[in-house]
């Protein structure tokens, strides 16, 4: 399946991997549509983009924010969420959890992934496809991220079970590992180099990946038409050592 002239619309498109598949989109001659909680970032992204980007700005915790946002949207073909964030208690033990602040962990990658997903009924194909994005915690969970790990399995069966639910709509899901985004600038620079070589070295692809890297994963699902339920993982084998 070609993209070309296909409506990919990518919510957390405006940086990083998401970025990277709305670049990578375009390139195959879609037209792309992005969406951010930063209006600079948009507008900043849309120009690199060019003529084939548009974009649009979005909370997803907002939930009545996202369903205006995708009301004017123009109907389109595929959705990608890579939207996240790094806040709540991500690395705390059980023993010093907040519980109260726990859920929050949850509020973007999960809940605004099931909101931008409602919200796009009826305006994606049904013959499209949906991508979602967790994370290698997920699988290989360190000491202080129960509810890092749990959030992430959890978008996995969510793509799961929508991917029965909304049939003929493709439902699908990738699990990044270490891969290079902005996250990583707040190493500082004449350290970042050797922290990450560090921290890669046990890898069998023993290196970061780039997002370009990473968005070949979801072209590939939003290409094939006979994918779906599935869970992509773009690691360089760090989930298998």
């Amino acid at each position: 399946m070609s993209l070309k002239d296909q409506h990919v619309v990518v919510i957390g498109g405006s940086s990083g991997i998401g970025f990277a598949v709305a670049q990578a989109a375009a390139a195959e001659g879609a037209r792309v549509t992005i969406g951010s909680s930063s209006a600079a970032k948009v507008e900043a992204a849309t120009a690199r983009l060019g003529n084939a980007g548009a974009g649009f700005t979005v909370d997803v915790t907002d939930k009545a924010g996202v369903a205006r946002a995708f009301l004017g949207l123009d109907p389109f073909d595929h959705l990608v969420f890579t939207a996240g964030d790094w806040g709540g208690p991500r690395r705390v033990g059980l023993k010093d959890l907040d519980l109260d602040a726990a859920p929050a962990i949850f509020g973007v990658r999960f809940w605004g992934a099931l909101a931008a997903t409602k919200a796009a009924l009826g305006k994606i194909s049904p013959h499209g496809s949906i991508t979602l994005t967790n994370g290698l915690v997920a699988h290989r969970p360190p000491p202080g991220a129960a509810v890092s790990s749990a959030m992430a399995g959890a978008v996995e069966h969510l793509a799961r079970g929508l991917a029965v639910e909304l049939a003929p709509l493709r439902v699908n899901c990738v699990c990044p590992g270490f891969i290079l985004t902005g996250v990583w600038d707040s190493i500082p620079a004449d350290q970042r180099e050797a922290r990450i070589a560090e921290m890669t070295r046990r890898f069998p692809l023993a290196r970061a990946g780039e997002p370009s890297e990473t968005a070949e994963a979801y072209l590939f699902l939003m290409r094939c038409g006979y994918a779906t339920g599935q869970v992509v993982k773009v690691d360089g084998g760090m989930g298998v050592v």
